[in-house]
């Protein structure tokens, strides 16, 4: 019988919640999260939104797609490092992700000359010219 308590007593003390370390980031910490609204209709439409003590704030309307899918419309914000918020407006839906934000990449703008060899293609093309 003393073997029977002591061998549920030991897995009592497995079973206790351990500690929680994060020895890879020594100043982590819980955030708390401010706002957390979520609606669920039950018919393919929702919205959520959550804010963070840090700035984090992500926002999304969804609504049912012509293709079974969910359309969904938002933006999230978050800090950066160096102070400013970074926002990403988005849409999804049967046209795929389309993200939109200053900090998104965007190529340079052709010169001039090469929007005139395109036009001149084009122009060509219209004509019936083509090259092998």
């Amino acid at each position: 019988m003393k073997l029977v308590i002591l061998a549920c007593l030991a897995a009592v003390a497995v079973a206790a919640p351990q500690q929680y370390h994060n020895y890879d980031r020594p100043d982590y910490r819980h955030i708390a999260i401010l706002r957390d609204e979520r609606e669920d209709r039950g018919d393919g439409n929702f919205r959520y939104e959550f804010e963070t003590e840090n700035g984090i704030h992500v926002n999304a309307v969804g609504t049912p797609g012509s293709k079974g899918q969910s359309n969904i419309q938002g933006f999230f914000r978050f800090p950066l490092d160096n102070g400013p918020i970074a926002e990403v407006s988005y849409v999804a839906d049967e046209l795929g992700y389309r993200p939109q934000s200053p900090l998104i990449p965007t190529p340079h703008p052709l010169p001039a000359h090469a929007i005139e060899q395109i036009r001149v293609a084009e122009e060509q093309r219209r004509q019936g010219i083509i090259y092998e």
